[in-house]
């Protein structure tokens, strides 16, 4: 996937306003709209400029497409996948979700970096009804506020023991002169024991006022482990990978393993290969029906620095003189 450099497809700099990018939009949209375009690529370029004008015409997205810009560098041409969760924090309004289009009709790059906000505005808006003008008169009824979305990272210790956390949340706005102001608000939030990765958790109010005396929306936070190459979650199963001494994987041994679930004393049978997986039922994240923990082996072999050692391992060669590890596996 290629980042697409969406003020370069406008014409603008990355200083430009509100009213800049109108401008640039509109002199492109009547340059290649194929109703009007006699390019023979128009219709692709019209796509283009449509998914560049969703992105930075939002100064959520906006906020969020700079960022990233500054914390992946890029070359023209050049492979691009967005780091792991490199949109925690950004707080993104269901209003944004007006400029993202049908599914599908941007590009695989836009879909990498907001499809999931567009997809999860238009599953939250379904639930809502406004009422009906005639029920107030003919006034303006009140409204409902935006409910906001904003994926949050969190330890995987957290899921295991309950938290309480002040999470920033970054946003834009534009001012009177359409410049873009950048906006944060810290938030005092209890994570619940047992949450997994994906998970909503809702906070009432949160989100935009609302009008004439209706509520506020509501924020939404999706969970997301920070990576740890102590363990990885999938659902509610927990991985882990726990080295093993030599003597250890072929004797069989009594470890300890120092796991999200706590210290555990667990036997590693004997006769133990590489790649096979120790399962602890009911130590993965907690819940009415727990996950599992799976210990992930792999032999670890010591270093020969000293005499000793190294003769450590001659004896061993000697040992096993019919010992092949390159022979094919069940030859």
């Amino acid at each position: 996937m290629e980042f697409k450099d969406y003020y370069q497809v406008l014409g603008i700099s990355k200083t430009a306003t509100a009213d800049d990018i109108k401008k640039a939009y509109r002199k492109l949209a009547r340059k290649y709209h194929p109703d009007v375009s006699k390019e023979a690529d128009a219709a692709a370029r019209m796509a283009e400029v449509n998914e560049a004008n969703a992105v930075l015409s939002d100064p959520e997205k906006r906020e969020a497409y700079d960022a990233l810009g500054r914390q992946a560098p890029h070359r023209p041409g050049q492979d691009f996948r967005p780091p792991p969760n490199w949109d925690a924090g950004f707080e993104f309004s269901d209003g944004s979700g007006a400029a993202a289009g049908p599914e599908g009709e941007f590009s695989d790059f836009f879909e990498q970096l907001f499809g999931r906000h567009a997809r999860a505005q238009r599953a939250q808006s379904q639930y809502r009804e406004a009422p009906r003008d005639a029920e107030w008169g003919g006034a303006p009824p009140p409204s409902r506020g935006n409910d906001h979305h904003a994926k949050i990272e969190l330890d995987l210790l957290d899921a295991y023991q309950g938290a309480e956390r002040t999470l920033a949340l970054r946003g834009a706005r534009l001012d009177d002169a359409g410049r873009m102001v950048h906006e944060q608000r810290n938030l005092q939030v209890k994570i619940p024991k047992g949450v997994r990765e994906g998970q909503l958790i809702r906070l009432t109010g949160q989100g935009s006022p609302g009008t004439g005396g209706a509520p506020a929306g509501d924020l939404f936070l999706e969970v997301q482990f920070k990576p740890d190459p102590r363990w990885r979650a999938i659902d509610r199963d927990v991985y882990q990978p726990v080295a093993v001494a030599p003597w250890e994987a072929e004797l069989g041994a009594v470890i300890e393993v120092h796991t999200p679930a706590g210290a555990l004393e667990v036997t590693v049978p004997a006769h133990w290969k590489t790649a096979r997986k120790l399962r602890l039922k009911g130590r993965g994240i907690p819940a009415a029906t727990p996950g599992d923990l799976y210990l992930e082996l792999s032999v670890a072999l010591p270093p020969a620095h000293s005499d000793a050692e190294r003769a450590a391992y001659t004896a061993m060669a000697k040992a096993f003189p019919r010992f092949d590890p390159r022979a094919t596996p069940g030859a």
